[in-house]
């Protein structure tokens, strides 16, 4: 694919296009989170132990590991529409043929297709935004663009598991189909392909290759995952076990807090547009995680009401890093590269996301609440000095 660097659409289709592809990946969300949400109906109607029904509810998570990358290969080859067509197309009719069964083995096989399908959404709408903005706008672009996956979550965690208590597993199962069959309409309206620059050997090039930014900016991500799934995790069960708050008020300040973890991530980019810089705001960033998860850890350990506060701001904070890394890795991989880039930081990231929630169980059954949150600190204490330096954006293009 050849073009040219300067945008073909006006104004006005480029946030169109960002509002689909952010409607994309939140439909992506839908489908890949969402069955946990029924993991209660599974367990009680249906008569799964809850063992099988996490599995049930895990099956799209395994599908989207299994295919980051290959859809990454697929958005640098055959372009940002074609794998965001394709994918969607996928995910919608998996997505109904899982809710046409009533068994859990046909559960888990096609919401793991469908998962596989709905990854496509990932590396696809990310390019599609840091090819139709320009660098000093990349930043906010993709901080908005970020936003899909807690308001993705949120629409399922009201649509299915309300649909589940009223009328049944298989009636929820349709939900994720119809949200990514909107989401595949407004793409097909909206969406096109971003100008690459001709195909040449230094733009071909492996950008690992040439030095270690990408797997240190991978790295960080990684090690910045933890204090963000250990207060995603283990929120609600603090507040009702150690704070003696009701589930449904732990749960509003919990919904309330992935509000401000969404605000976070556009304040994120819109200050590295500003800066001129994505990796300076992200060691910001990181050292900023630092403090927050150590003094939550001192003010729960303590008992101090302030421990509630800082909760709320290290949900908002340990998620601030996403956009920058993402929008780094996609300017610094370049047009040829950047998809398969992007699944790679993806798939680092959901592979330590996975193993949080037991690792952190089994620290908060031994030592508690407090000393887990302190100790998540020391992962974002060792991503500070690995980030790497960053060029000025005046020079970086998709």
């Amino acid at each position: 694919m050849t073009g040219t660097t300067t945008p073909a659409v006006g104004t006005t289709r480029r946030w169109l296009m960002l509002a689909v592809s952010t409607a994309a990946q939140a439909a992506s969300a839908v489908v890949v989170h969402g069955p946990a949400f029924l993991i209660p109906v599974l367990h009680r109607r249906e008569g799964l132990s809850l063992p099988l029904a996490g599995l049930v509810a895990a099956a799209p998570m395994i599908g989207v590991l299994l295919t980051l990358v290959v859809w990454g290969v697929v958005v640098d080859r055959r372009g940002e529409r074609f794998a965001l067509l394709t994918g969607l197309t996928g995910t919608t009719a998996a997505a109904a043929v899982a809710a046409a069964g009533d068994s859990p083995l046909w559960w888990f096989v096609w919401l793991l297709v469908a998962g596989a399908f709905a990854a496509s959404t990932n590396a696809a709408s990310g390019r599609v935004v840091v090819g139709w903005f320009p660098a000093h706008r990349r930043g906010t672009a993709m901080g908005i663009r970020q936003m899909a996956q807690p308001l993705g979550v949120g629409i399922a965690a009201v649509s299915l598991a309300v649909t589940a208590d009223r009328a049944g597993v298989r009636a929820a199962l349709a939900v994720p189909a119809v949200v990514a069959a909107l989401a595949l309409a407004a793409t097909l309206a909206v969406v096109v392909d971003p100008p690459r620059p001709a195909r040449s050997a230094a733009h071909a090039a492996n950008p690992y290759a040439a030095d270690r930014f990408l797997a240190r900016v991978h790295l960080v991500s990684v090690l910045l995952v933890v204090p963000q799934f250990v207060v995603w995790t283990y929120a609600l069960a603090w507040l009702v076990s150690d704070r003696g708050w009701s589930a449904g008020a732990a749960g509003t300040l919990v919904a309330l807090a992935q509000l401000m973890g969404a605000a976070g991530r556009i304040a994120a980019g819109a200050l590295s547009d500003r800066v001129g810089s994505r990796m300076r705001p992200l060691r910001w960033v990181a050292v900023t995680v630092v403090v927050t998860m150590l003094a939550l850890g001192a003010a729960a350990g303590a008992g101090w009401p302030v421990a509630v506060v800082l909760l709320v701001v290290a949900t908002g904070l340990t998620v601030a890093d996403n956009g920058l890394a993402f929008t780094a890795v996609a300017e610094r991989a370049g047009a040829y590269w950047s998809g398969r880039a992007l699944g790679i930081q993806n798939t680092g990231q959901f592979l330590a996301a996975a193993c949080v929630p037991p690792v952190a169980g089994v620290l908060v059954a031994r030592r508690g609440y407090a000393v887990t949150f302190a100790s998540a600190a020391v992962f974002a204490a060792a991503a500070v000095p690995l980030v790497p330096r960053d060029r000025d954006l005046s020079a970086t293009r998709p």
